[in-house]
């Protein structure tokens, strides 16, 4: 019986050992290949970034469900988009949370926030810029027609019409109340959807604010009445329920919408920034 050579058989294993290795990494290489080719022969494009919606956070839990219901609505409009949550404050998933979770994946980031202020300017693009991901921050929702469209919608629920006689329009008025910024262009943005929303009500729509800026919602509501405009509705142009939708909604001295909520005219924007920021680095990259 012939011994065993157990330095030719440890050579042996070493040499089948390193072959598998080289054929594992061909297969891993060569599957990762195909993964972007079709069955046609043609080469697959690359998976769209990830839409990430950011949130403000709220501790009414009513916001953290209109979130969720909202970003269903953003999945049936397009459901082969990789769609993620994160809160700048108050409500789990907070964001630098949810971009260290995607890691360097393309993400564009979508602020649930109706206009510019320190959080579309500072926070969000600071959260972005210290993250492994590699994003690229949308505008906010506001202004757009949408947005307007989602506020008639919301008014007319709560029993607005448009009114048809001079009589009624002299004493018709609407008051947009918004959350409110020291920063004037957020100001600047709410005039400019309080304009779209009296184009297609055919009133006057006055801007007044739950805090940080002027009119108070109280001080226009006086001010409107003054002017013998006593048929004047809340429109809540808050995207979710919370505290200062509350208090703005029970100063109306006839009706108050509710929140822009999960309407589906706000899960066509936030496609629509989303689409938009794509465009926009593509545009970016063609001519680098």
């Amino acid at each position: 019986m012939t011994a065993s050579n157990p330095s030719r058989d440890e050579s042996r294993i070493h040499h089948d050992s390193t072959a598998a290795h080289l054929m594992n990494s061909i297969s891993g290489e060569l599957a990762g290949r195909l993964r972007l080719v079709s069955l046609s022969g043609r080469r697959r494009p690359p998976a769209p970034p990830a839409l990430v919606l950011v949130a403000h956070g709220s501790r009414d839990p009513r916001a953290l469900n209109t979130v969720r219901t909202l970003m269903d609505r953003v999945r049936q409009l397009r459901p082969s988009l990789p769609l993620h949550l994160g809160h700048i404050e108050l409500n789990e998933p907070l964001l630098p949370d949810t971009l260290a979770a995607l890691g360097d994946t393309p993400a564009v980031l979508v602020p649930l926030l109706l206009g510019r202020g320190y959080h579309v300017k500072q926070d969000i693009p600071e959260m972005a810029a210290a993250s492994p991901a590699r994003a690229r921050v949308a505008a906010p929702l506001g202004p757009h027609p949408l947005l307007a469209e989602a506020l008639h919608a919301r008014l007319t629920e709560a029993g607005w019409s448009t009114p048809t006689d001079d009589t009624t329009r002299r004493t018709s008025a609407v008051v947009l109340a918004a959350a409110g910024s020291r920063d004037p262009d957020s100001a600047t943005d709410t005039r400019r959807t309080a304009r779209l929303l009296a184009a297609r009500l055919g009133v006057p729509v006055v801007p007044a604010y739950a805090s940080a800026a002027t009119p108070t919602v109280a001080t226009a509501l006086r001010a409107l009445a003054a002017r013998g405009r006593d048929r004047v509705a809340i429109a809540s142009y808050f995207t979710a329920p919370g505290r200062f939708a509350t208090q703005c909604a029970d100063q109306a001295p006839w009706i108050a919408a509710a929140p822009l909520g999960a309407h589906p005219a706000m899960a066509r924007l936030i496609l629509h920034r989303y689409d938009q920021t794509q465009a926009r680095t593509e545009v970016e990259l063609a001519s680098a």
